[in-house]
């Protein structure tokens, strides 16, 4: 085993530019803000994490600039000199001087992992217990765009056999027409893909009482965080009433929301992002406590690069517990490739990458083309 004590941590911010605009209940994006954390050990291994959040800090109070005045004045001088598989230890000293901050954690802890598996020459599933599938099934994200835009963007897709099933963003617009805007769309879609919606959050108790049973009706399959993230009894009263499932997301950042969650009947589906809960260890306390209880997971995504996407692949081709297949599909949404071979796509599904560490090699003449100046 080679020297596994961490010499150096270095942050890049990349602003890689999108596909087409990204747009979100409150927010729209055309390119997308990264914080690329590297770890390097005195053994030669460099580990590699991102920290992202979708859009910025309207979801969760974290921005790439936040992040990387966290990890560097306050993470760093936690992790130099200690080794990289003293994750557990690391982690509870981070915790006592950095309260949440989740999103600038995780890459540090995803950075970690790789730097660990990549001086032990084995992929990062391994530190996780071991791959039991090679791929996930990829939902994809459509936006809050117009239901013309929406289905053919969709068919586009599905022609190509790379997505069989779609959530599309509310929240933006008023309810009476947002709601008609996804009707059309689960309509035109109806035989030929899934439909699920997510409203971020944005809407009132009396607003979702009276427009979810309308998409419900109107072919919607699954309903995400349609109320705000801190009323869990709203949550669960929905739960009860729609048809549907109900998937909780910004209500569970913590493995303590996972278990109130779990206590109140507030879901049927968690989604887990590596990013939002901290990193690959604090994801996978959450997937045990849904696990426990019979609730579904699901991959979920905070629009990451292929860094971050490459750590969710690990971790949802290694955990059971996501049984809701994923939305692992941000390096698609890029218009500039960041790996020298990229993630594999096809048949609507993601294929684990193969190698030490997260097994991606990033083309670091791209990284410098997208580093902020």
């Amino acid at each position: 085993m080679s020297d596994l004590t961490i010499e150096s941590v270095t942050t890049t911010i990349l602003d890689v530019p999108l596909v087409r605009p990204h747009k979100f209940a409150t927010t729209s994006m055309t390119a997308q803000p990264l914080l690329l954390v590297a770890v390097r050990t005195k053994g030669g291994a460099v580990g590699y994490g991102e920290g992202v959040v979708p859009g910025g800090p309207w979801w969760g109070g974290e921005s790439v600039e936040t992040m990387q005045a966290i990890v560097e004045k306050y993470i760093v001088p936690v992790l130099v000199g200690r080794r990289a598989d003293d994750i557990t230890g690391i982690q509870r000293d981070i915790e006592r001087v950095v309260a949440n901050a989740r999103f600038a954690k995780a890459s540090v802890d995803v950075a970690l992992h790789d730097a660990w598996a990549r001086s032990l020459d084995v992929p990062v599933h391994t530190l996780l217990g071991g791959a039991f599938r090679r791929s996930v099934d990829v939902t994809w994200a459509l936006g809050a765009a117009s239901a013309d835009e929406i289905v053919g963007e969709a068919q586009e897709k599905l022609d190509a056999k790379l997505n069989f099933s779609f959530k599309l963003k509310m929240g933006a617009l008023d309810p009476d027409e947002d709601t008609e805007r996804v009707i059309r769309i689960a309509q035109a879609l109806e035989g030929k893909a899934g439909v699920r919606v997510d409203v971020n959050a944005r809407w009132d108790r009396l607003t979702a009482l009276k427009y979810l049973p309308k998409l419900a009706e109107g072919g919607v399959e699954m309903i995400e965080q349609p109320t705000p993230a801190d009323q869990f009894e709203v949550l669960a009263e929905l739960n009860a009433l729609l048809p549907v499932p109900v998937m909780a997301d910004e209500s569970v950042q913590t493995p303590h929301d996972a278990l109130e969650i779990v206590q109140r009947r507030g879901a049927d589906i968690i989604a887990i992002k590596t990013t939002k809960s901290g990193g690959l260890k604090k994801s996978a306390e959450i997937a045990a406590i849904a696990k426990a209880a019979g609730i579904s997971c699901h991959g979920a995504t905070s629009i990451e690069g292929p860094i971050g996407t490459a750590a969710s692949i690990h971790f949802a081709c290694s955990e059971t517990a996501i049984d809701f297949g994923t939305e692992l599909f941000g390096p698609l949404l890029f218009d500039e490739e960041l790996l020298q071979t990229p993630l594999k796509y096809e048949n609507g599904q993601v294929h684990l990458p193969e190698g030490p560490g997260l097994g991606v090699e990033l083309n670091l003449d791209a990284v410098k083309t997208w580093t902020r100046n």
